[in-house]
């Protein structure tokens, strides 16, 4: 890889500050877009990693780049999101990319002139939802609308969902700003919009765009089947002729419809949650038009199906097929390759290219048509293929053998990119190629602005050239290899088999990016779903090894469940996350994050995570509760440890609840142990698995069928991975879970439970992703909070499927700053722009870290557990835990600290002289003998030393340790302030810590601590 120099690596981080990174992996994760080049391919690209990553927030950081590349001849790559296929982003020769993603606010909107003027990385779900807001909605949009942005979709061009009726997208654009590579800054209108569009930024770079948009108009749908592609084509043009005032007109091909017959159902937590309709294997065309025109077109474009053979599909298929209409590269789960083949025809030539495509290209063709206006029709076809086979590399080639059959009636290529700069005078039009060429002269002479893609030729131009001209012979090779399609999941390298098939299979489409809630904190590729894919693609071909880094990327995922709803191939993501943690640290070793080893240690020793005495778990039990608690009864009440020992609100109000609704109910008391969700997304499974045998067994003693608990995590234990576990272990497992609202509901429904008092407050809830997106349960809360008399309930702007992720518990464990503060930060501000009075959750660990949140990003919103705020409707007062919460987190936030690589170094070279100490004699010994050499031989015999430090400090550690300890627990004591619990336990837990993290760990802390004990041995 092409390294920039560390002058030019130190100007763009005094511009970006911790917006640049020159980090191995991220440069790797960008530089791909969705396409896959064939092996025999990928040499002609050259060096394609980036130099660097760049993240401008605003013009001025964008101006102040392209000047220092001018100076300093940087070449520099514009990024939206990376959802093409054309090689448009690949930065060439160790380019710097560019990512536009923090450059994503919406500036100003004109509902008269109907306009909206954005910057260019504001994504267009984002958009419409804004726009929305506004009784406004977009003209048109590309069907990679969840993932893609403004700037990209103008700086690619191209036609899709609207273009029927709007046509192409440059069409609506009323101006865009640009920042030209010769350091100005320039608006473009009108013709000379030309300069810009379509030229995937080697003109400059696009940072505001102004576009038309329409009044809202919620569309209606219909859907219809065709026998032929004639049959097609003649009802497309009737449509046309008829001059229907459609919106939108698509249509995909049969194979696409078997294809989509074969895809396995979206599943959550193993469950498949819906099944698909069955569609006919025929052509299947899609017309949306506004919804209140719907009685003018309804049966005109009835009669005109009818009377072109077509048959008017069932209206639920037809919604079907729109909600899929973001998904056009979901076959690619079968594949687990696509061989993009896009092209542009004229409707007229549609029935002829359609047949000749059918008859000349032997691998499955999938293909979805968008009708643009101005007649013609946009092709994006894919062949699915297996891009590890050799045959991946003669199939590539039917992509010249569809653009061949376009051409042949009229047609062009759809866009250049890298891979088919050969077609710019097709795709531009001769005469624009050569004006945009023109205009680069002037304003970039140095070629410095995404090199080598649209007019530029290179290596793979010169080779797709020869291809074309054999297109008969690769044609005839292409079709040879034949692939099986559907999913083959085995073991590669050894990783699990459905991981690795889906590794493979992602579509890299970018959907799961700016949903992810770890995404969202970091601001990184690499924390994505669509990153961690990627990366384990590339470990998985050998091109990549995990890395402590990377290894705590997968562990800080949130688990939130986001990207499961996002992704377009209804990939399993967290669910497949949960495995690697496993994988990683269970079966590969690796290293957990640090402070889950002292709760590994709690949990073993009392059973909680919070170093605190089993005797003591039942202590939150009100007095007034204790005598009706029954010692076997078919309902169990399930603290969990944060409202065992932290939080009592939430188990006195919970309990006291489901007392006052005449539940009979029994509880674990001192018996109870961690849920264990700790170590599980941890990957200590060893530990996991030996907690969950002890709860379900204290639970069958005491007769207990349904298990009810306040905690979403323990509710997600109980409810989902216990019984997941137990079969696989052959475990008898004869328990249901609920959560405790879900019973009051009842009650409250049934009239056995009814709130008197009012409470005159105006809230919001913040849903859970454990008992929202992971349980389903959005209903529940929102009752028992309605139910209380004077409450008024306000919503979030992202609530119950959409809610956002508070970012706890594990970024608050592994990365605190910034990253937890950032998504707890972003959650309380969302709160307050409701204007409620406080917020009310019912997690434990949501309202630790909306506490500690909002004491860090300065705000007084309180928040209340949502328990004990209704319990006060019944004259049931409980303490606020907030201060005692902060306390607590102020203890585990300097252990966390102390955990750190470089705090256990200092940790160890302040206890340099008793580490010496501790030593075998017989390297005492040998220390001595090279203490009292002369200077220059002594340093000399610890220069050829050092090097064997990593090696034996492991060794010598687990003999040091027992000796060092006695000093190690006073070392820790005065850096983190424990309560009298906590103290007591150090003796018992440390040990057990520091066998687990030492042999991990040394590697990083031995260079940290060589310089001191080197000083030491010179000093004696």
């Amino acid at each position: 890889m092409k390294e920039l120099c560390q002058e030019v690596r130190g100007e763009l981080k005094a511009i970006f500050g911790p917006r640049v990174t020159f980090d191995e992996t991220e440069r790797r994760l960008y530089s791909h877009d969705v396409g896959v080049l064939p092996a025999l391919i990928q040499p002609l690209v050259g060096d394609a990693t980036a130099g660097g990553i760049v993240q401008p927030e605003n013009e001025g950081e964008l101006l102040k780049l392209v000047r220092l590349a001018g100076q300093k001849a940087i070449r520099l790559v514009p990024r939206g999101k990376a959802t093409s296929g054309y090689g448009g982003v690949l930065p060439l020769k160790g380019a710097v990319v560019v990512d536009f993603s923090r450059m994503d606010r919406i500036l100003a909107v004109d509902a008269g002139a109907q306009t909206v003027t954005v910057e260019a990385g504001v994504i267009w779900k984002h958009l419409e939802t804004f726009l929305g807001e506004h009784d406004l909605a977009l003209r048109s949009y590309p069907t990679s609308f969840p993932g893609s942005t403004v700037g990209g979709w103008l700086a690619q061009g191209g036609a899709g969902i609207g273009s029927y009726c709007y046509g192409w997208f440059s069409e609506n654009v009323v101006s865009a700003r640009v920042v030209l590579p010769n350091g100005l800054v320039k608006e473009f209108t009108g013709d000379d919009l030309e300069l810009i569009s379509d030229a995937e930024g080697i003109t400059g770079f696009i940072t505001q765009v102004t576009l038309q948009v329409r009044k809202r108009d919620p569309e209606a749908v219909a859907a219809a089947s065709f026998p032929e592609a004639s049959a097609l084509a003649r009802a497309l043009e009737a449509v046309y002729q008829e001059k229907l005032p459609l919106w939108s007109v698509s249509f995909i091909n049969p194979k696409m419809a078997e294809l989509k017959n074969q895809l396995p159902p979206r599943t959550h937590h193993g469950q498949p949650v819906h099944q698909r309709p069955r569609l006919p294997a025929t052509y299947i065309a899609l017309f949306a038009y506004p919804g209140t025109q719907r009685a003018a077109i309804e049966d005109r474009l009835r009669d005109i199906i009818v009377g072109q053979d077509g048959q008017v599909l069932p209206e639920e298929l037809a919604s079907h097929e729109w909600e899929e209409r973001f998904s056009p590269m979901k076959v690619k789960r079968l594949g687990p390759s696509l061989v993009p083949a896009e092209v542009v025809v004229p409707l007229d030539k549609l029935d002829a290219v359609l047949k000749e495509m059918e008859a000349g290209i032997r691998q499955p063709l999938v293909m979805e048509g968008m009708v643009v206006r101005g007649r013609e029709v946009v092709i994006l076809g894919f062949v699915p293929h297996d891009e590890r086979s050799f045959g991946f590399n003669l199939a590539y080639g039917l992509s010249l053998s569809v653009l061949k059959i376009a051409k042949g009636h009229g047609g062009r290529a759809y866009s250049t990119g890298l891979y088919l700069t050969q077609e710019a005078g097709s795709v531009l039009g001769n005469g624009r190629a050569t004006r945009i060429r023109e205009f680069k002269r002037q304003v970039d002479p140095q070629g410095l602005l995404n090199p080598g893609k649209v007019l530029d030729g290179n290596l793979v131009t010169s080779f797709m050239g020869l291809a074309a001209a054999l297109e008969p012979v690769v044609r005839a090779l292409g079709n040879l290899p034949q692939v099986s399609l559907g999913e083959r999941q085995k073991s590669i390298k050894g990783y699990p088999a459905e991981v690795s098939w889906y590794a493979q299979a992602c579509a890299q489409c970018g959907y799961c990016v700016d949903e992810c809630t770890l995404y969202q904190g970091r601001g990184w590729e690499s924390a994505s779903p669509r990153g961690k894919w990627f990366f384990l693609n590339e470990v998985l071909k050998g091109k990549a090894k995990f890395d402590q880094k990377m290894v705590d990327t997968f562990l800080l995922c949130t688990t939130c469940e986001k990207c499961d709803l996002n992704c377009q191939l209804d990939l399993p993501i967290e669910p497949s996350w949960g495995v690697m943690r496993g994988e990683l640290v269970q079966r590969r070793g690796h290293l957990t994050f640090p402070p889950f080893e002292i709760m590994a240690a709690s949990l073993q020793k009392e059973h909680n995570i919070w170093a605190n005495f089993r005797k003591d778990r039942a202590r939150w039990t009100p007095g007034e509760l204790a005598p009706k608690l029954k010692e076997k009864a078919e309902v169990a009440y399930f603290a969990g440890c944060t409202a065992s020992y932290v939080e009592h609100d939430i188990a006195q109000a919970a309990a006291a609840l489901l007392d006052r609704a005449g539940v009979e109910f029994t509880t674990l008391g001192s018996d109870e142990s961690c849920c264990g969700i700790p170590m599980l997304v941890a990957g200590k499974w060893d530990i996991w698995e030996e907690n969950m045998r002890r709860n379900i067994e204290n639970m069958k003693a005491r007769g207990v069928k349904t298990v009810v608990t306040s905690c979403p995590a323990c509710w997600l234990v109980w409810h989902t991975y216990y019984p997941q576990w137990a079969k696989k272990l052959g475990i008898d497992y004869p328990f249901q879970a609920k959560n405790y609202t879900e019973v009051l509901a009842e009650k409250i429904a049934d009239g056995s439970l009814r709130f008197e008092q009012p409470i005159p407050a105006k809230v919001t809830f913040h849903d859970s992703c454990h008992l929202g997106r992971a349980g389903q349960i959005y209903d529940a809360p929102r009752q028992v909070i309605q139910a209380v008399p004077g409450v008024e309930l306000v919503e979030m702007a992202h609530n119950r499927e959409e809610a956002r992720c508070c970012g706890s518990v594990l970024t608050r464990i592994g990365e605190p700053y910034p990253t937890s503060d950032t998504l707890g930060g972003m959650r309380i501000r969302e709160a307050e722009a409701t204007g409620a009075e406080m917020t009310l959750a019912l997690c434990p660990c949501c309202q630790f870290q909306l506490r500690v949140s909002a004491k860090q990003v300065g705000s007084s919103m309180p928040v209340k557990d949502l328990a004990a705020f209704v319990a006060q409707s019944l004259g049931i007062k409980i303490p606020d835990p907030t201060p005692y919460a902060l306390k607590m987190w102020g203890v585990f936030d300097r252990m966390i600290d102390l955990m750190r690589v470089e705090q256990m170094a200092a940790l160890m070279n302040e206890l340099m002289p008793e580490m010496m100490a501790a030593m075998p004699a017989y390297m005492k010994a040998m220390l001595a003998v090279v203490r009292r050499l002369p200077g220059p031989l002594r340093d000399a015999m610890l220069a050829m030393m050092k090097p064997m430090f990593p090696v034996l400090f492991p060794l010598l550690m687990p003999g040091m340790m027992p000796k060092v300890m006695p000093d190690m627990l006073k070392a820790v004591e005065k850096r983190v302030p424990m309560p009298d619990f906590m103290k007591q336990q150090m003796p018992d837990l440390m040990p057990k810590v520091m066998a687990s993290l030492m042999p991990k760990m040394l590697p990083k802390i031995v260079p940290l601590v060589t310089p001191a004990m080197i000083a030491h041995i010179k000093s004696g």
